[in-house]
C-alpha cells in the first residue's frame, strides 16, 4: 500500500496537467480511505445539518417546480460560505475536493438556479426572473484574482494564471502591483483566443532588465534603466487605455501605483476609476521600486485620442509599497468578495503556509506577539517619518511604515517554493528555459487548489451566466420588437 501512494503522491509531483494530477490525487483518496471520509457529512468545520437541510429543501422545491419556494430560499440566505462551507479546513483531509455534502449543495444550488433562468412560468415574469438573477448577483459578489509584486519571481503567475485559465476558473477581476501589473496588463491587452501565446515561454520578451549603475541612484534615476523595462512592456502588453483594454478582453484589470510623495494617496487605476490613462504608462509606474527606477507621470488619452500627460504635478512609484494586494478597494468598485492571491514577494512568501491547520495555544500566542511587533514597528516609523526633516528619509520611512503595515494574504493562497536562493533572481533577466521552470512551479502550486476555487466561486459564475444569458434574450426581444414595428 505504501508503494502505491507513493507512486501516486509522485504522479502529482510530476503532473504535466491539471487531468495528470487530479487523476492521481484520486487515486491517492481511494487507496488511503480519504473518499469514506468525503462521504461521512459530519465534520466539526461545517454546519453539516443545516447544509444537508437545505439541500433538501432545494431538491424538493426544484422537483416540484415550485419556482417561487425557491426564490425566497435564495432571498433567505444565499451566499458562499453558508455554514462554513468555505471553511479551507474542509480541502485539508483529502488532496482532491471535499466533503461530499459540500459538492452536492453546490451542484443543487446552481440547477436551481439554471433552471430558473432557462425555465418559463406563468406566475413568475421575464422580468421578475432578470431583476433576481440582478439582485441576486450584486449581493452575492464575487472572486477577484490578486497578482503581488516580487520583481523576477513574479513569473511564477504565469503558471497559476495558466493553471486557473486551463480549467476556466480565471475570475475576470484581477489586480496587478509592480511586478504582478505586468502580467496583469498582458491579461488586460489579450482576449482569451490570445491568451494562449502568454503562456508560451518562446513568446514573451524577457529582457527586462539592464543596469545603469550607481550614477543613476546618485543622478536620483535608479540603477537599472527605465527605458529598457518599457521597451519590455511594450513588447508584451498592447498600447492601450484601460477602458480599451476592458472592451478588448472583457477583464476588469486594476493597477496599484504608489506616489512618490508620501503625503499623496496610493491609487488603483481601472476602467471605472481612471478609463483614458495608458495601461504601459501604469504598469511601468508600479514597476518603479524607490531607488532602482525613478518615479513615473501617467499618460492618458484625451478627448481627441491624443497622448496627453495625466495629473503632471504628480509622479508614481511600486505599487506594491502602498496597496500590493487592494482586496478593500476591489470590493467597493466591483463587489469582490472573495479573493485568490498568488503571492510572490520575497519578504512575504516564506511566511504563507500553503496548509490551514487548527490554531492550538501556541498558534494564537505567535499571532499575538507578529500583530503585536507590526504595531511597534509601525508606530516606530510613523514617529520617525514625522521627526525627520530630510525628505528623501521621510518618503524611505513612510514606505516602510506601508509594507509593515499591509495584509499580504487573501481566502485563497498560492505561493512559490521556498527557496534562499529566490532573492539572488529578483533584477536577473529570465530566459525560455527559466521561465518554463516558473510556469511549472506556478501551474504545480495551483493544481491542489483548484477545487477549492470551483467550489467557492461556483456558484457566483452560475449566477453571472445565467444573468447573460438572459440579457442576451432580453437583447434579442426588444430587437424583435422594434424590427416588427419598424416594418408595421
Amino acid at each position: 500500500m505504501k508503494r502505491e501512494l507513493k507512486a501516486c503522491l509522485e504522479a502529482m509531483k510530476h503532473a504535466e496537467s491539471y487531468q495528470a494530477w487530479s487523476d492521481a490525487a484520486k487515486e491517492y483518496d481511494r487507496l488511503s480511505g480519504n473518499e469514506e471520509w468525503k462521504e461521512d457529512d459530519a465534520s466539526p468545520h461545517y454546519d453539516y445539518k443545516m447544509i444537508r437541510l437545505r439541500y433538501n429543501e432545494l431538491r424538493t422545491a426544484r422537483e416540484r417546480g415550485d419556482v417561487n419556494q425557491l426564490v425566497f430560499f435564495f432571498n433567505e440566505g444565499l451566499h458562499g460560505n453558508l455554514g462554513r462551507i468555505a471553511n479551507p479546513m474542509l480541502y485539508q483531509q483529502s488532496f482532491f475536493g471535499t466533503k461530499n455534502l459540500v459538492t452536492d449543495y453546490l451542484d443543487e444550488v446552481c440547477a436551481c438556479l439554471c433552471w430558473i433562468a432557462k425555465t418559463e412560468f406563468p406566475n413568475f415574469s421575464f422580468v421578475q426572473k432578470l431583476e433576481f438573477f440582478e439582485r441576486t448577483s450584486q449581493a452575492f459578489g464575487q472572486s477577484g484574482m490578486m497578482l503581488s509584486g516580487g520583481a523576477a519571481l513574479g513569473l511564477f503567475h504565469l503558471g497559476v494564471l495558466k493553471a486557473m485559465f486551463d480549467e476556466g476558473l480565471l475570475p475576470t477581476v484581477i489586480s496587478g502591483s509592480s511586478a504582478g501589473s505586468i502580467m496583469a496588463s498582458a491579461l488586460a491587452t489579450h482576449n482569451d483566443e490570445e491568451l494562449e501565446q502568454l503562456f508560451d515561454p518562446e513568446y514573451l520578451y524577457l529582457e527586462a532588465f539592464r543596469t545603469i549603475g550607481w550614477r543613476g541612484t546618485l543622478k536620483g534615476q535608479g540603477i537599472l534603466d527605465p527605458a529598457q523595462l518599457e521597451l519590455c512592456l511594450e513588447r508584451n502588453v498592447k498600447d492601450m487605455t484601460f477602458e480599451e483594454a476592458y472592451k478588448h478582453s472583457g477583464r476588469k484589470v486594476s493597477i496599484t501605483v504608489s506616489p512618490a510623495d508620501p503625503h499623496q494617496e496610493s491609487r488603483l487605476l481601472n476602467a471605472l476609476s481612471s478609463p483614458h490613462v495608458l495601461i504601459r504608462k501604469a504598469t511601468l509606474a508600479s514597476c518603479a521600486i524607490p531607488y532602482v527606477y525613478p518615479p513615473v507621470m501617467l499618460w492618458a488619452k484625451n478627448i481627441d485620442g491624443e497622448k496627453c500627460p495625466f495629473i503632471p504635478s504628480r509622479q508614481w512609484v511600486d505599487g506594491s509599497i502602498k496597496n500590493d494586494l487592494p482586496a478593500q478597494r476591489l470590493a467597493r468598485l466591483y463587489g469582490v468578495n472573495h479573493t485568490i492571491v498568488s503571492q510572490t514577494n520575497p519578504h512575504v512568501a516564506p511566511f504563507i503556509s500553503q496548509k490551514h491547520k487548527e490554531k492550538k495555544m501556541v498558534g494564537y500566542i505567535t499571532d499575538m506577539v507578529i500583530n503585536n511587533t507590526r504595531y511597534n514597528v509601525s508606530q516606530a516609523f510613523e514617529y520617525l517619518t514625522n521627526k525627520v526633516s530630510n525628505l528623501q528619509l521621510a518618503l524611505l520611512l513612510d514606505k516602510a511604515q506601508s509594507i509593515v503595515n499591509q495584509t499580504y494574504v487573501g481566502d485563497v493562497n498560492i505561493v512559490p517554493p521556498r527557496r534562499p536562493s529566490n532573492i539572488f533572481k529578483l533584477l536577473t533577466n529570465a530566459t525560455p528555459d527559466i521561465l518554463a521552470g516558473y510556469i511549472k512551479e506556478g501551474t504545480a502550486a495551483t493544481y491542489p487548489k483548484i477545487e477549492s476555487i470551483r467550489n467557492s466561486t461556483m456558484i457566483s459564475r452560475t449566477i453571472n451566466e445565467c444573468l447573460d444569458q438572459l440579457k442576451l434574450e432580453e437583447e434579442r426581444e426588444l430587437q424583435e420588437y422594434s424590427q416588427h414595428h419598424a416594418t408595421a
